[in-house]
């Protein structure tokens, strides 16, 4: 089983960037998106043979998600139903017969961390849905969780230690995410893989000297550990100043 995410940082503007023909050419069997930025009644797209969802904020041109999948869910819920969070359209779920997937794309604590408390409470509200949902059934998570978990996934860690992504508060959250029973699928295929990122800074050529950070994950119930045969960074696919990540299954 083959799954993709990727922020697109507005699907209009990624659909001119060769997104459809990254798409068909994956053949991904679930295609998840952060940051689509749209209501879907503003974009034109459909792929044969896949149902999709989308999660838009409430403010028109925010953050954003969607999911596209081959097989049909059992179930799709959108948020965390917790009315505090419901507004920025950042989780869907979707219910499978062996698992769940959640694709995310969790809050920036911003410029001067400006949002860090309200981060800290979704990181906080985040992991209790998260731990119900994995008592019934293993999960999948994918998505843009805007942290650079440790030192390797960054290119200048010493510089960014009190920036929004690399903050001790929020690799902390992501440390206990991981030790409640879960694996960061790229670190565990690749634990001491260096220059692996999934973002990079428009500014000052970033992208091109892989100045970058590794924002994007799987993440999977440890339970499915065994079942992780690859984690693919699509580093050379443009379009967005994210990057697609990969995630193959056995079955």
């Amino acid at each position: 089983m083959k799954l993709i995410t990727w922020n697109v940082n507005g699907l209009r503007a990624c659909i001119n960037k060769g997104f459809e023909d990254f798409f068909r050419k994956t053949d991904a069997d679930i295609f998840c998106l952060q940051e689509t930025k749209l209501q879907p009644e503003q974009v034109d797209i459909a792929f044969e043979g896949y149902q999709q969802y989308f999660n838009s904020a409430a403010k028109k041109g925010y953050s954003g998600t969607a999911v596209f999948t081959k097989k049909t869910p059992l179930n799709v819920s959108f948020n965390l139903g917790l009315d505090k969070h419901n507004d920025e359209g950042r989780v869907i779920t979707c219910e499978y017969e062996d698992f769940y997937l959640v694709t995310v794309y969790t809050p920036n604590s911003q410029r001067e961390l400006a949002r860090l408390d309200y981060r800290m409470q979704w990181e906080d509200d985040f992991r209790d849905y998260l731990m119900g949902l994995d008592e019934i059934k293993p999960l999948i998570i994918c998505g843009d969780m805007n942290v650079a978990h440790k030192e390797i996934d960054l290119k200048n860690p010493k510089s960014n230690v009190k920036n929004a992504g690399f903050t001790p508060e929020e690799r902390a959250k992501m440390t206990r995410l991981l030790d409640s029973g879960f694996i960061d699928a790229f670190r565990y295929k690749y634990p001491n893989m260096e220059g692996a990122y999934t973002w990079w800074s428009y500014m000052f050529n970033a992208r091109e000297k892989n100045v970058g950070w590794r924002i994007d994950y799987f993440i999977v119930s440890d339970r499915l550990k065994d079942r992780i045969a690859d984690t693919i960074l699509h580093m050379d696919v443009m379009g967005s100043d994210h990057c697609p990540v990969e995630l193959v299954l056995t079955e």
